[in-house]
């Protein structure tokens, strides 16, 4: 363990004009809160805390950090609170150590909620100072470093398991690949301890048969590139465990077959040295084709920079070559970190954001705002960290990196959210391409937009990114509520029309106060959601209007709906609401305008608008019997849309199928669906699912069907 003199003697090296009367307080302050606490390993638990600052001294970070990384255990783990490490280290300490404290005391349902309830504080002190998460990953690279000493087996692989979902890819996206090569490392012995011997076992074979490889490999890089005039420093190092068993296990091969288990760090003075290193390299020894990477022209999403490239060497062996200059070699190695600027003022209160090559932080805050679930904020976030990225262009050369499966409809999101809700198309690489087309590293795409478009449901199964799926989800959310407000003012003006006087008013607000409801809107959403009982809202717009006292009925059976009030005035119209929003159509019935309906209301669920004639309608009602509404709807004048099904019997001979085509789009029908349900020598049997305007236009086209030579029968279903 670090004494205090050694941590504050390590700042000073780097950083003359540190507060080291702040660290000195902060290491006396700790070791006197953690008292006589002890670690697993039997350390005492100050010693976590001052390891933890040490590793940040690598990173020579500012001492607020380091003193945050020597208090960052002491709100949960004693019994300083948020109020005296302000007292005594100021705001923006007191703000760092908050941001990074544990939050295993919430209080929550559910592991998931719990676990997004973690994720969400810590996003978002991540994203008000980012050196929150830099303390963080340090924090648990420590803790994997001793997780040996935990002596439940479980433990230490929900731990590791944690790490290598959360923490590590957390570093590799702030470019921090020691921290993540190490944390990947420690994981994987305790995840799969076997396959973590093994390729260890098979890594010290290899380098006992064939002596110093690495050493001579890279005598000889650095001799081929300095003949050529070229200043270079070049290192090499066998891949870590971790990472070739990923690869044995992608693609599905041996260790003996994997072949390029060998990396070489290849550091030179320019830019221009890098893409000279290059050629020359190239030239000497033969490339191996599709495994050369520019992330110069196009760094990672994280600010990574460096060329990479496989080159067959001797005895066939392939080796990875990293070009790059020392600037980018810092960034490689250190990330976030390695670019950090002391005391620099910004104008925020102390506060250090992150730049602009970690805009992933500012699209996980906005979809902390858009998750509508603790499920939700977990899936989207997890998208948004953790995938594998490729690069597209804008017309405008602008780089957008996105997740590998990203369809325009997640770059157009990833440029803007209007420009997402309003996409209709795309042009990838000048042609127009539907929106569930894949893009493809290095394409080109124009999202093609319209206003009168909106987010359709049907685009969460063609979205990948997090924070597309929240903006939809979002979008429709909204919708639904829109729609069922429109629906429940319908029911309510149903409701008013049934109570025995006309009310003033003043009956609506008194109303409101009654239910504790905050709206008039809200409202209307229980109405259509039947999360009230028609007779609660008659009882609370005119008491004793529904013969009982039902004022608090959240929901109540049919009968209690009915006691004591009048049938209902009239037809409720559907007409300008949405199907499948503010209600569903039965897929047992399938119901177009013209059909005579029934509406079906449940509790805390949309109507259900049935074919009055619908077979399994008195099944439905049975089943729910005491929670089931029934309401008398209508399409209203001119309603429009609706899509039937109908089975036809064809003709088993060539043309059928296409003359029935032919007749469903003469007719102006449009075919959604279509299956093959049964086939024998004279006959076919083929389900048709087809949107028409209305139920004149179905008889129709059933007639039509009906009258050429090809179609035995045509019915619907």
């Amino acid at each position: 363990m670090l004494r205090q003199y050694e941590l504050v003697d390590r700042v000073l090296d780097y950083d003359p004009d540190a507060d080291e009367a702040l660290l000195n307080r902060a290491y006396v302050f700790s070791m006197k809160a953690h008292g006589s606490q002890k670690r697993a390993s039997g350390d005492p638990y100050f010693s976590h805390p001052i390891e933890v600052a040490g590793i940040l001294t690598d990173l020579r970070l500012d001492d607020e950090t380091i003193a945050t990384a020597i208090l960052h255990d002491t709100i949960e783990d004693t019994v300083a609170t948020p109020d005296e490490i302000e007292r005594l280290f100021g705001p923006s300490v007191a703000r760092l150590v908050d941001g990074v404290t544990k939050l295993s005391k919430i209080e929550a349902q559910s592991e998931n909620e719990r676990a997004a309830e973690n994720l969400r504080k810590f996003l978002l002190a991540m994203s008000d100072d980012i050196r929150v998460l830099l303390v963080k990953l340090a924090d648990r690279l420590h803790n994997m470093r001793t997780l040996h000493h935990i002596g439940k087996p479980e433990k230490r692989r929900r731990i590791a398991r944690e790490t290598m979902d959360i923490y590590a890819p957390l570093a590799e996206r702030v470019g921090m690949y020691e921290f993540m090569r190490e944390m990947q490392t420690l994981a994987f012995e305790q995840l799969e301890p076997e396959a973590f011997q093994s390729v260890g076992r098979r890594l010290e074979q290899l380098g006992e048969g064939g002596g110093d490889r690495i050493g001579k490999i890279a005598s000889g890089l650095r001799l081929a590139l300095g003949r050529a005039g070229i200043e270079v420093e070049v290192s090499g190092r066998e891949k870590h465990p971790y990472s070739i068993w990923r690869k044995m296990a992608e693609r599905h091969i041996s260790f003996e077959q994997l072949s390029d288990v060998m990396a070489f760090r290849a550091v030179v003075p320019t830019v221009e040295d890098c893409y000279r290193a290059l050629g020359i390299i190239h030239r000497r020894w033969p490339m191996v084709p599709g495994r050369f990477k520019d992330y110069i022209s196009t760094p990672k999403r994280n600010g990574y920079r460096s060329l990479h490239t496989t080159v067959i060497h001797v005895e066939n062996a392939r080796i990875e070559v990293q070009i790059r200059t020392p600037e980018m070699h810092a960034q490689a190695e250190y990330g976030l970190a390695a670019h950090w600027a002391y005391k620099t003022p910004n104008g925020d209160g102390g506060k250090v954001r992150a730049d602009a090559n970690h805009s992933w932080i500012r699209d996980l805050v906005e979809i902390l705002d858009t998750a509508g679930s603790p499920e939700e904020l977990l899936e989207h976030t997890r998208m948004a960290m953790y995938a594998d990225r490729i690069f597209a262009f804008t017309p405008r050369g602008e780089l957008i990196q996105l997740p590998k499966g990203a369809t325009p409809i997640d770059f157009a999101y990833a440029v803007h959210t209007d420009l997402g809700d309003q996409a209709v198309g795309a042009k990838v690489n000048g042609r127009v391409m539907s929106l569930k087309t894949v893009i493809e590293n290095g394409d080109q795409v124009q999202i093609l937009r319209s206003k009168a478009q909106a987010p359709q449901a049907a685009w969460l199964n063609i979205a990948t990114t997090g924070k597309a799926l929240a903006a939809i989800r979002r979008h429709l959310r909204h919708a639904e509520r829109d729609e069922s407000v429109k629906l429940g003012r319908k029911i309510y003006d149903d409701i008013v029309r049934r109570l025995p006087a006309p009310i003033g008013t003043d009956a609506l607000p008194q109303a409101l106060k009654r239910l504790k409801l905050p709206d008039e809107a809200a409202l209307m959403h229980a109405v259509a959601r039947r999360s009230l009982s028609d007779a609660a809202v008659m009882e609370a717009l005119m008491p004793g209007s529904a013969g009982a006292d039902v004022a608090n009925d959240r929901g109540g059976d049919r009968g209690s709906d009915r006691a004591g009030a009048m049938p209902q005035a009239g037809a409720i119209s559907i007409k300008g609401l949405t199907p499948g929003v503010a209600f569903d159509l039965g897929d047992c019935c399938r119901p177009v305008p013209g059909d005579r309906i029934v509406g079906l209301r449940r509790p805390d669920a949309g109507i259900e608008v049935h074919r009055i004639d619908c077979s399994v309608l008195g099944e439905l009602a049975e089943r729910a019997e005491g929670e089931t509404d029934w309401v008398d709807v209508s399409w209203g004048d001119k309603a429009d849309g609706g899509v039937a099904r109908v089975q036809v019997e064809v003709k088993n001979e060539p043309g059928a199928l296409g003359m029935l085509a032919t007749i469903i789009g003469r007719h102006g029908a449009n075919i959604i669906n279509l299956r093959l349900d049964a086939r024998d020598a004279l006959y076919h049997t083929n389900t048709v699912d087809v949107e028409v305007h209305d139920l004149h236009q179905l008889m129709r086209l059933l007639a039509a069907l009906r009258a050429i030579e090809a179609v035995h029968a045509a019915d619907r279903v």
